[in-house]
C-alpha cells in the first residue's frame, strides 16, 4: 500500500492515483484522446489494431481471413439484449471463436483465441482514462477503461468525494446510464468497479448495487489493513494481470432461469478460497506422485 495516500481525494486525484496504481500492476496508460485513432470513430469501443495483432500472435496457425472472422465475432457479439450479448462475448472470450478454413480442398474447423490466459505477459494491457463514446445519442465519458488486447474488459466509475451527491450509489447509477446510452462498451465488459474516493466496490454487469462488494485482499488472501485506501486495495488485488485473467476465466458465471440473465462475479473470499483449495490439491497430488515414485 502507498503509506501517504490521503483518506479522501477529489475526483481528478482519484483518477490519477488509479492510473498510478494500475501502472504499478503492469498496465500501460493513455488518455482517450491518445487512442482516438485506434477506435475507428466516436462509437468505436474496441482498439481493433491491438486486437488484430493479439489474434495474430495467439493464433499463428490460422489464416488472416479466419482471424478477421474472429475479430468480427468478438466486436459484435450476438444477442437481442445487452446481457445476452455480454454472455455471448464471454463465451467467445473463454471458449474461443469457431472458425472454418479450406485446407487442401477440405473445410477444417478450428478456434481462435483473443487472450493468452496462461501467459499474462503475452497480452497487451492498457488503461485509458476519459474514454468518450457516442452511440447514437448523448456522448458518455467513462473514467477509466481497462483494455486487454484491445478489448474493453474493465470499467471504473470514479466520483468526486468532495461532492456530497457523488456517492457509490451515484457511481452505480452512472453505470446503468452507460448500459442505456453506450451499450457497446458494456457488451465486452467483464468487471465493473465504482469508487467515491473513500470506498470502492467490484461487481458485474447485471448486479444490483447490493451485490457490488469490496475487495478486501490486496496482493494475496490476507485481508488488507483497515485504514488502507479501498480503491488501491481493489486494484492491487484484482488488476494484477494473472489474477485479473483468473477472475475473468474461472470466476464469472451467468445464470438464466428462463427469464432475466444474471451475471455473477466471485467475491475476494471465494476467489482466494478456491485458489487455496486448488493449490492444496495440486500439492497433495504432487506429494502422492513423489511417494509413488520413491516406492518403485
Amino acid at each position: 500500500m502507498t503509506p501517504d495516500a490521503p483518506a479522501r481525494l477529489d475526483e481528478s486525484v482519484v483518477e490519477r492515483l488509479a492510473l498510478d496504481w494500475l501502472r504499478a500492476r503492469g498496465w500501460a496508460t493513455a488518455s482517450g484522446r491518445e487512442v482516438h485513432e485506434e477506435r475507428g470513430g466516436p462509437g468505436g469501443v474496441v482498439l481493433e489494431g491491438r486486437l488484430r495483432e493479439a489474434l495474430r500472435r495467439r493464433n499463428p496457425q490460422l489464416s488472416e481471413d479466419a482471424r478477421e472472422t474472429a475479430l468480427r465475432a468478438l466486436t459484435a457479439p450476438p444477442g437481442a439484449t445487452l446481457p445476452e450479448r455480454n454472455r455471448a462475448f464471454h463465451r467467445l472470450l473463454i471458449d474461443g471463436v469457431a472458425v472454418e478454413e479450406r485446407v487442401d480442398g477440405r473445410i477444417r474447423g478450428d478456434f481462435a483465441f483473443a487472450i493468452d490466459f496462461d501467459h499474462p505477459e503475452a497480452n497487451d494491457w492498457l488503461a485509458v482514462n476519459q474514454f468518450t463514446v457516442r452511440e447514437g445519442g448523448q456522448p458518455r465519458r467513462a473514467d477509466v477503461v481497462l483494455f486487454v488486447n484491445g478489448l474493453p474488459l474493465g470499467l471504473f466509475e470514479l466520483k468526486n468525494p468532495a461532492d456530497e451527491n457523488a456517492t457509490l450509489a451515484s457511481a452505480w447509477n452512472q453505470l446503468r446510464t452507460y448500459q442505456q446510452d453506450i451499450p457497446a462498451l458494456l457488451a465486452c465488459n467483464e468487471l465493473l468497479a465504482i469508487s467515491d474516493g473513500t470506498e470502492a466496490r467490484l461487481g458485474a454487469l447485471t448486479a444490483g448495487m447490493e451485490w457490488f462488494r469490496p475487495w478486501r485482499a490486496d496482493m494475496g488472501a490476507a485481508v488488507a489493513d483497515a485504514d488502507a485506501v479501498e480503491l488501491e486495495t481493489l486494484i492491487a488485488g484484482v488488476c494484477e494481470p494473472a489474477r485479473f485473467l483468473d477472475l475473468v476465466r474461472d470466476f464469472v458465471v451467468f445464470e438464466d432461469d428462463g427469464g432475466a440473465i444474471a451475471k455473477k462475479l466471485a467475491g475476494y473470499h471465494q476467489f482466494h478460497a478456491v485458489r487455496a483449495a486448488i493449490a492444496e490439491t495440486l500439492r497433495a497430488a504432487g506429494a502422492a506422485a513423489g511417494a509413488a515414485r520413491a516406492a518403485e
